[in-house]
C-alpha cells in the first residue's frame, strides 16, 4: 500500500546535541586547532579526497564550515566529556529540505576513539535528532563498497542496504569508487533507538 504523511519540509535545526558521555558540537572555526592536532593519514584511507597532510585535512574542514555558511551541511566536532576532548567530527548532507531526507557522513575518529562507543552514540544522536527533531522521514548512509568496516558499522546500526551507486565518483587518487547507500526510515527509528540506548547501557555497565 501506498504510504501517505502530512505535508511539510525539514527542519534544518543546527544545535548542539549531547549524551553523557559525548557532546556534539556545532562545528566552528574555534574547533579547528584541535581537530586537526588528531590527525592522522590512516584516518583518510577510505576518503575519496585525498588528506595526506594536515595542510590538506584544513583546507577540508575550512571548505566543510564553507558549505555550513551556504546551509549545505550541518558539521559537527564531537567532545568527549570525561576528558574534555575533541575526538573527530560528522556532518548531515544532502539535505533535501522539501523531501525531508538527510544524510549522515563524513564522519572520521581519532585512531585511539575508533571502535569505541563514539561512533554507535554519535550515530544515536544524529539520528534522534533527525528523526524527533527535524522530522526526517528518511536517513541515509553511504560508504565506500570496499570499506568493509565502514560497511559493518552501518549495519550494526540496523540500516538497510538500498543498493550500490557503480561508479558513483572519481577520487582523487583516480580510483573509480563504487557507494553502498545504506538507509533507515522514521517508522523504523524506535526499535532501533531502544536497541541503541541498550547497547549504550551494556556498555557502560562494563563486565
Amino acid at each position: 500500500m501506498p504510504r501517505y504523511v502530512a505535508p511539510g519540509p525539514l527542519r534544518t535545526l543546527h544545535v548542539e546535541l549531547a549524551s553523557a558521555r559525548l557532546r556534539l558540537e556545532p562545528l566552528g572555526e574555534h574547533h579547528l586547532d584541535g581537530l586537526l592536532a588528531l590527525f592522522d593519514a590512516e584516518i583518510w584511507r577510505w576518503y575519496s579526497v585525498t588528506l595526506d597532510s594536515r595542510d590538506a585535512q584544513e583546507r577540508w574542514l575550512r571548505g566543510l564550515l564553507a558549505e555550513q555558511s551556504r546551509g549545505a551541511v550541518m558539521a559537527y566536532a564531537a567532545r568527549e566529556l570525561e576528558h574534555g576532548e575533541l575526538v573527530g567530527s560528522t556532518s548531515y548532507l544532502n539535505i533535501v529540505v522539501p523531501h525531508r531526507r538527510v544524510e549522515i557522513g563524513s564522519t572520521w575518529w581519532a585512531p585511539r576513539w575508533q571502535r569505541t562507543f563514539v561512533n554507535t552514540t554519535a550515530k544515536r544522536l544524529m539520528l534522534a535528532h533527525a528523526f524527533e527533531a527535524m522530522g526526517a522521514l528518511a536517513v541515509e548512509l553511504r560508504t565506500d563498497a570496499l570499506n568493509a568496516r565502514s560497511r559493518a558499522a552501518i549495519e550494526r546500526l540496523g540500516a538497510s542496504c538500498d543498493g550500490l551507486l557503480r561508479a558513483q565518483r572519481i577520487c582523487d587518487d583516480g580510483r573509480v569508487r563504487n557507494t553502498v547507500v545504506y538507509s533507515l526510515l522514521d517508522v523504523e527509528w524506535p526499535a532501533v533507538r531502544d536497541r541503541l540506548l541498550a547497547a549504550e547501557r551494556d556498555a557502560a555497565a562494563g563486565p
